[in-house]
């Protein structure tokens, strides 16, 4: 397994050369991009900016190992609008576009959701209706994924939405596509599960990865902490990874950035993540 770190690790602003020069500095064999609805990498971006972003990387000896985006929190694919899931639609084709033109195997997706903690003002959408909404969506761009060879990977978020290991494998075998699987975030299930046993139970559906770790006694959002910081058994995950053949990125996503000396969060998190992939924490 190789390691990754997300671009939301770093703090806010900071340009994607510069996250990515630290990321390699600190060891990290890939770097997580993300679209944004502007800016330097924003829906508009054009092609030229593509090239010049790809030949920075190699510039840089660093690869492209995966692509998310923030914007699934702003535009719903289970909004009751279907002029806000429509738009959610195609900033998903747009991610599978340049998520090919970086030559990335998999997008992170969320599929929209009941209602999502992060935001105070979400509305809540009736969970069948959620669902309802959800695999129409997926099962579309399940098309979009097969034609740019680009994995849609579902994460598991606070969304209060496939909930279960098994009403995710389910959804996932539902959708029926092999370019549909599981962005698994190890921290996410951490209040109310076991990651290792969603590792098991979703095996080879298993797209990406991302690792965070959390506490249980303090919960909530402040509950993540940093890596081997936490309650997640990191012993346990690896072997299960191994175990279901998983040989791809494992992705740190370390939100927020430290308030002072804060990139100093990605070399803390790249010693972490050497000691949880050699199988010790020791």
């Amino acid at each position: 397994m190789k390691k990754g770190i997300n671009i939301w690790s770093f703090p806010e602003g900071m340009s994607i050369s510069e996250c990515s020069r630290i990321a390699k500095d600190a060891g990290f064999d890939g770097i997580e991009l993300a679209l944004t609805e502007t800016g330097e990498l924003g829906l508009q971006t054009s092609d030229e900016k593509i090239r010049e972003i790809r030949a920075l990387m190699d510039d840089i000896g660093i690869e492209i190992c995966g692509f998310a985006t923030g914007l699934y929190w702003s535009y719903s694919m289970t909004s009751g609008d279907a002029k806000m899931r429509q738009k959610a639609i195609d900033i998903c084709k747009r991610q599978l576009e340049l998520a090919a033109a970086f030559e990335v195997d998999t997008i992170l997706v969320i599929p929209g959701g009941v209602n999502a903690d992060l935001q105070s003002n979400d509305k809540v959408v009736n969970y069948e209706k959620a669902y309802e909404f959800a695999l129409e969506a997926m099962q579309e761009l399940s098309n979009d994924a097969k034609a740019s060879g680009v994995n849609i990977g579902i994460e598991n978020v606070w969304n209060k939405f496939l909930l279960s290991p098994l009403e995710m494998r389910s959804f996932i075998d539902t959708v029926g596509s092999e370019y549909v699987g599981s962005y698994f975030d190890v921290g996410n299930v951490v209040y109310s599960g076991y990651p290792e046993h969603w590792i098991q139970i979703l095996g080879e559906r298993i797209k990406k990865v991302h690792l965070k770790d959390y506490r249980r006694e303090v919960g909530g959002l402040a509950g993540f902490v940093d890596l081997l910081a936490g309650d997640v058994n990191y012993p346990a995950v690896i072997d299960a990874l191994r175990e279901i053949g998983y040989n791809n990125y494992v992705t740190a996503e370390m939100i927020p950035a430290y308030t002072h000396h804060s990139t100093q969060i990605i070399y803390n998190t790249s010693r972490s993540m050497d000691a949880i992939l050699r199988g010790s924490v020791k």
